[in-house]
Order: C-alpha cells, then sequence, then structure tokens
C-alpha cells in the first residue's frame, strides 16, 4: 500500500530543518513526512522558482502529497494546489495571494545585498513575538536565514502570487492565522480567505488567538499540528 506523503514548504526566513518536530510527528501518526529545502540555483530565487522546485517535488510522488506550507511556503502550496497539484493543502500564516496588500510597513527587515535579513531584535518583534526574548534568540540561532531579496520583493508587488481560487476540482484547503501575527496579520489571512468565498472546494479558516508567526516552531507547535491532523482526518484524508 503507498502511503499519502505529507511535503512541508517552508517560509522566506526560517530553514526548512523548522519543520523538524513536524516532521517526526507526522511520521509518527503514519506518514512519510518531507521537509526538502530551497533550490539551490539561482542563488536567489524568486516566488516563481520557489513554486517550480516544489512543483517539481510534489508531482514526483507516487500519490499525490498534502502540502503544508508556512509564510510564503503558505503561498507556494496554494499556488500548488489550485493548478491541481497535491490532494490537500494547509497554509499557515500565509503570504497573501492574487494582490491581497501586505503593507511594507508590516515587512520592513533589514537588506544586506541580494539578501534580506531580520537580526535577533526583528525576528523577536516580527516573527516571535509571542514568545519571551530567550526562546526567541534560540529559534533565530536554530532556524533563521536570510531570505533572497527578490523573493521578498516578488511577495511585496505582488509577482507571481496569482492563485486560482475558483478551481472547483482542487483539494481541501485550510488557512490558519495567529491573531497576534506582525509579519502576516490576521486580517491579511481573512481576506485571503474571502478570495475563496465563490469556489464549491472546501476551504476551511483556523485562527489561533495570542499566536504569533512563529506558530510552527515555538513552543505551542503541538496543537497546531494536531489541529492540521485532525483536519485531515475529518476531510477523509489518512496516511493510507
Amino acid at each position: 500500500m503507498i502511503r499519502t506523503p505529507v511535503l512541508f514548504v517552508p517560509g522566506a526566513w526560517l530553514r526548512a530543518s523548522s519543520w523538524e518536530c513536524w516532521v517526526e510527528h507526522f511520521a509518527n501518526h503514519g506518514y512519510p513526512a518531507h521537509a526538502p529545502g530551497w533550490p539551490g540555483t539561482p542563488p536567489d530565487p524568486g516566488l516563481d522558482e520557489l513554486t517550480g522546485h516544489y512543483a517539481g517535488i510534489a508531482r514526483a510522488f507516487e500519490v499525490p502529497p498534502v502540502l503544508i506550507g508556512h509564510s510564503v511556503g503558505g503561498l507556494v502550496v496554494q499556488h500548488l494546489l489550485g493548478d491541481g497539484v497535491g490532494r490537500a493543502a494547509v497554509a499557515l500564516a500565509p503570504a497573501p495571494i492574487n494582490g491581497v496588500e501586505l503593507l511594507e510597513r508590516e515587512c520592513a527587515p533589514e537588506c544586506t545585498g541580494s539578501s534580506v535579513e531580520l537580526s535577533v531584535e526583528r525576528f523577536h518583534e516580527l516573527v516571535a513575538n509571542t514568545v519571551g526574548r530567550e526562546e526567541a534568540e534560540l529559534l533565530h540561532e536554530r532556524y533563521a536565514v536570510p531570505a533572497p531579496r527578490r523573493l521578498v520583493e516578488d511577495v511585496l508587488r505582488h509577482r507571481g502570487t496569482a492563485v486560482d481560487t475558483a478551481n472547483p476540482a482542487r483539494g481541501p484547503l485550510l488557512l490558519v492565522s495567529g491573531q497576534e501575527d506582525r509579519l502576516v496579520p490576521d486580517h491579511v489571512t481573512r481576506a485571503v480567505y474571502k478570495q475563496y468565498g465563490d469556489s464549491t472546494a472546501p476551504t476551511d479558516l483556523k485562527q489561533w488567538a495570542d499566536r504569533g508567526h512563529s506558530l510552527t516552531v515555538d513552543g505551542g507547535w503541538r496543537p497546531v499540528a494536531d489541529h492540521v491532523l485532525g483536519w485531515l482526518t475529518e476531510r477523509g484524508i489518512t496516511p493510507g
């Protein structure tokens, strides 16, 4: 029997290893879980390259995978699902699609050359604002990585963010927001959710009070992961 795989897609400022707890958790529930890194070339990929990279990985599985993405990864998995790639998708604190505005003042990290870097202070302020300074520093040391400037500009300028929200044949989609998220505010995710309003395909929204952008990696990650597992079961999706 071929089991349903899960493909995890990281966000702009977090390494693929930021999914390590989720990979183990989903594997313990019977899912073959995979968290591959970003493409090695070009060195500063834009959104189109990133989407194409994960589309190729998703299509290589023997059966369509469940797609789970955080931040920019959440945008990527929506794009793939809208194109009929993947069995279902979960977008956690997703970067916005289809012209939904993410104000630049809400995403103003330090730029150095071709990369966009978050200092420990900015990481705590924008990403891990709902946890203490010590935990934020540990998360930054373990998982933080500079983001390609071109990718950040693509998101802010709506290049490559078009998603087919009306595809009635796509699999189920779950959008997840943290109501204290400063990088991708809750109102942005709610605006994205409204774009799916005319679709007959299943779309759900889960809002977490008192959670920020780091809801996938900080000490409160497990309830979020368990909710995703429960949602998959409710939608009739099991490991095999």
